[in-house]
């Protein structure tokens, strides 16, 4: 009996990890990101670049800024832009915050670095919000593009 049991807490541990994941989100995956070209991915992704995204603000473009930021990261400085949206990452699949995201407006995700940003653009954009799109290098590259005087 005891054989038996190791035989199977071995097979369990061994069995390759290609069985731990699911399938149906991947497939879901796949198809979404099967038609990204490699000269492409930047566009297809609607990353923005700050001097793009400042080119849209002097130009009076209608935005909407949605900060996936933590509550804590917002508390010390946060997104002041008319109409932003402050939705930490965590939160932004609930239904009432879905509900609350826009779809007539550019709605511009950003974060502190540009990866949860990016993340979460991209999973907003997987399930239908085609315009949605992150800053790239988050609020860090725009201050810098800005310089900080001009950023606070």
């Amino acid at each position: 009996m005891k054989r038996l049991f190791a035989v199977l807490i071995l097979g369990v541990l061994l069995v390759p990890s290609a069985l731990a994941y699911d399938e149906v989100l991947a497939k879901n995956y796949e198809l979404f990101f099967s038609t990204f070209e490699e000269s492409q991915v930047p566009k297809a992704m609607h990353l923005i670049p700050p001097d793009k995204l400042v080119t849209a603000i002097k130009n009076g473009e209608d935005l909407v800024f949605m900060d996936v930021r933590t509550n804590a990261e917002q508390s010390i400085v946060g997104v002041t832009y008319p109409n932003s949206l402050s939705m930490p990452m965590n939160e932004v699949f609930e239904p009432d915050n879905l509900a609350r995201i826009p779809t007539d407006k550019k709605v511009v995700v950003t974060c502190q670095s540009g990866v949860r940003c990016t993340v979460i653009a991209t999973a907003l954009r997987n399930i239908g919000f085609d315009n949605i799109y992150a800053v790239k290098g988050g609020l860090a590259a725009l201050v810098q593009y800005l310089g900080a005087k001009t950023a606070f």
